[in-house]
């Protein structure tokens, strides 16, 4: 197969890449690797939905691959989603997009600004409509992301996108990712690995050590099974 792996960071997959096999640096964010009889490019395009925006549509039209996976970490507005739990989110929206109005918050659908199947969304919301099969990824507990350009750090706030969205976890790029991935009609799953709750930012009660370890296991199970 031919397998494009996005992780907004190098620290996110490192110890994923030692178990591939190194062919060339095509970019300077984009690497080539091999794994059983894969063909694996791995992109990083840095953080946040600008510059998984960009490179993701850069890099599709250079080349059709059979499926995409977003790995990378997340914060967890489920209190029944460990720190260390590796999870398939299964949804995403952009959840600041839009304009406040007093203390209401209003979508670009809200506000007539964009119809549904412009933006590939089900009521503001990108649902994955060709997920990768595979066992492993069957196994994970399926969740509801947003992504965002300011994580949540202030408890009003934290209310605020829970009462308006109700999410399990929330990352800066799994939005951009699926919104390129279905538009290109790519077979997809965005995988994350819960690395700290969301929550006034306390960094003591982080475990992103544990996080990248999870999802490192996690991945080259998920890759053997492809």
């Amino acid at each position: 197969m031919n397998i494009l792996i996005v992780s907004a960071t190098y620290l996110e997959i490192e110890p994923l890449l030692t178990h591939l096999k190194f062919v060339e640096q095509s970019n300077q964010k984009l690497r080539k690797y091999t794994y059983n009889n894969h063909q694996i490019d791995v992109l990083i395009p840095g953080v946040g939905m600008t510059c998984t925006a960009y490179w993701m549509g850069k890099t599709l039209t250079i080349k059709l691959y059979d499926c995409a996976i977003n790995l990378g970490l997340a914060g967890s507005f489920n209190n029944d989603i460990k720190i260390g739990d590796v999870v398939n989110v299964v949804s995403d929206r952009i959840s600041e997009l839009g304009a406040q109005d007093g203390e209401k918050f209003l979508s670009l659908i809200d506000m007539d600004l964009i119809e549904d199947e412009d933006f590939t969304l089900v009521n503001g919301e990108m649902i994955n409509s060709i997920p990768l099969e595979n066992k492993i990824i069957s196994s994970l507990k399926s969740v509801r992301g947003i992504s965002v350009n300011t994580t949540h750090g202030e408890e009003n706030e934290i209310e605020k996108v829970i009462k308006l969205f109700n999410p399990d976890v929330e990352s800066m790029e799994g939005a951009a990712f699926y919104y390129a991935c279905l538009l290109e009609g790519i077979t997809c799953a965005q995988i994350r690995a819960i690395s700290n709750k969301v929550e006034p930012r306390n960094k003591e009660n982080w475990n992103i050590k544990l996080a990248v370890k999870n999802l490192t296991e996690t991945s080259l199970k998920l890759l053997k099974e492809l």
